[in-house]
């Protein structure tokens, strides 16, 4: 799968998100299965909501934490590629 910083990400219809003092669990209702999230996921699993675009994601989250943009960019993409094989988030485009 070829996920890039020019990627765009939608949540999957089927996922529910609950959210635990700050934390998320999400529930999975084709496969029944709960997933965790941390503080930092569950904040880029509510961008995923609102913006879609790993690059805007991205400069979001530079912005509200302390993260050289590299690492980010890694860290964003082994997520997102996480998500997708489990079925959570589609993934459109790619390396560009």
């Amino acid at each position: 799968m070829n996920i890039s910083i020019n990627s765009r990400v939608s949540a999957s219809p089927d996922v529910l998100l609950q959210e635990i003092e700050g934390e998320a669990v999400l529930l999975d209702l084709k496969s029944e299965c709960y997933f965790g999230l941390d503080a930092v996921g569950t904040r880029i699993w509510c961008l995923i909501e609102q913006h879609g675009e790993l690059k805007s994601i991205h400069q979001l989250m530079l912005d509200e934490f302390d993260v050289e943009p590299d690492r980010l960019e890694r860290d964003l993409e082994i997520l997102i590629r996480q998500l997708a094989e489990a079925g959570l988030v589609s993934v459109e485009g790619g390396p560009a």
